[in-house]
Formats: structure tokens, sequence, C-alpha cells
């Protein structure tokens, strides 16, 4: 059994950005050296999450557009009245969406659809650097 692990920095621009993130996941999967397992990608902060979408502009700008809808930026929350950053929205929809996903991996690729990508999402209100963790498990 093998076990390898990379961090990655990504710098976001907040506000539910959303990147991609595939190109880094596949390659930590091939510098693993992992043929069948899993992957597992984690966002550390409650601000954050990590999901798969079809990464492209127009899904992009509706799956921003849904977060804003479901829980708006604007919205009164309490932890925003308690700690005066105005961020509960973005701990709220990192909660809703949830800090990372587990991926088998078959023959040393990870088992996505064609037009399934692999992205963060920064859900706060100001511009920030992530810090993810790509762990690979297997043999």
């Amino acid at each position: 059994m093998k076990v390898y692990g990379k961090t990655l920095d990504v710098a976001t621009r907040g506000f539910s950005d959303i990147v991609d993130i595939s190109d880094e996941v596949r390659s930590a999967v091939s510098d693993s050296g992992v043929g069948n397992g899993m992957v597992s990608v984690t966002v550390t902060g409650s601000t954050a999450s990590i999901s798969t979408i079809e990464y492209e502009p127009a899904l992009v700008e509706d799956m921003k557009e849904l977060l804003e809808k479901l829980v708006p930026s604007d919205g009164m929350s309490r932890h925003s009245r308690t700690w005066g950053d105005d961020n509960g929205f973005s701990h709220m929809r990192a909660t809703l969406m949830g800090c990372s996903i587990v991926l088998p991996v078959v023959n040393g690729m990870i088992m996505t659809g064609t037009w399934q990508q692999v992205v963060l999402i920064d859900h706060d209100n100001r511009k920030r650097n992530r810090k993810i963790r790509i762990q690979v498990l297997g043999e």
C-alpha cells in the first residue's frame, strides 16, 4: 500500500471564485505511482469547498448565481454580526458544499467523466491563498 501527498497553494478572488485544479490532481496521481486506489482532495479553512463541475464559463457563472440565490452574500448572519467580518454567508456555503471529495483511481487515472473537472470554490468575501491537500492511497 502506498500513500502519497502533495499540498497546493492556490490564489483566489473570493465570492465563490471557481478554480479548475484537475491538472494538479491528475499530476499528483501520476507522481504517486499508484495504479489503483483513491485520491482525496481537501481544502483547509471553513470558507472554501472542493467539488466537481463541467468547468466552462457559462456553467461557472450559473453556479455562482445559484450560490448567491441559496445563500445571499448580503444576507444577515449572526456570525457576521458577532465578528464584524461580513462573511457568514461564506461559512454557510462551504458547509453546504463540503471541504473535500474522494475519487477512485483506476489504472493510474482519476475516474471522472469527460466533462467533469475537480474545482476549488472559494466562498470568502476577499482574496485568499488556499492550501489544498491531495492524498493518494493505493497500490
